[in-house]
């Protein structure tokens, strides 16, 4: 915690707007739980307060984990949630947002205007990685433009609406069978493009591999490549990228 920050805290508790407790949670960078602890000066270290991977938890757990994080920072971001714990989220807060494909709750934003970004998917059977990305970028406070349903069978579609790449800082491909997608972006842009792999094919795909290798072997420059399926992570680093280009 830097000084200004510890100042405005012990200057809080003198007046009794906080606790003792909050005190030490402010110092010591993290408030813990039973079975969790959340990281409070996450934000002040990388511009975005922590974000809530919903798989394998309980509805309970989420819920718990979401108070302590819109709390103190009045946002949230809640990735692959299941829509018994979407339902849970959105009876609580009356504010927040529900993106089906994305399996995304989202309330408010971290920044605002940071830059622009572009997101591109090779078929609509992407979409839900896509989105994930576009949901993460939006609460980064980036201004997404998107492309769906371009892919390399169908090159025209993409060669046809490349205006979309104008002036946004980074791009976004995300793209399954082979992969092929990303590698065309990138030849025709001057900007970061990272590939998002997804586990969109037919057996020899092996679940997304087929398309994480032939991206991490793209002989176009510029690429970055994530995991498959993480959306999250793609939309993550474009927004990144936007706001150092800003």
């Amino acid at each position: 915690m830097d000084k200004e920050s510890l100042n405005k805290l012990l200057q809080q508790f003198k007046s009794d707007e906080v606790s003792i407790e909050d005190v030490l949670s402010g110092i010591n960078g993290y408030q813990q739980e039973k079975d969790f602890m959340i990281d409070t000066l996450r934000s002040k270290r990388t511009g975005c307060v922590e974000v809530i991977f919903c798989l394998k938890k309980t509805v309970d757990q989420v819920l718990r984990i979401s108070e302590k994080i819109v709390e103190k920072n009045k946002c949230l971001l809640a990735t692959r949630v299941t829509s018994e714990q979407a339902n849970a989220l959105l009876l609580k807060y009356k504010n927040a947002l529900y993106n089906k494909d994305a399996q995304i709750v989202r309330i408010g934003k971290t920044q605002k205007d940071i830059g622009s970004i572009a997101i591109v998917c090779a078929g609509t059977s992407d979409l839900s990685v896509a989105e994930e990305a576009h949901e993460t970028a939006l609460f980064l406070g980036a201004k997404v433009t998107t492309l769906y349903d371009c892919g390399v069978a169908g090159i025209h579609r993409l060669l046809n609406n490349l205006e979309v790449f104008e002036d946004v800082s980074a791009i976004v491909a995300v793209a399954g069978m082979e992969g092929a997608l990303p590698s065309v972006v990138a030849g025709l842009v001057d900007v970061p493009v990272i590939a998002v792999p997804t586990s969109v094919g037919y057996g020899a795909s092996f679940n997304g591999l087929a398309a994480l290798l032939g991206m991490l072997n793209s002989c176009s420059n510029g690429i970055s490549v994530v995991n498959i399926d993480n959306g999250f992570g793609g939309g993550y680093n474009a927004a990144l990228i936007a706001k150092g280009a800003n």
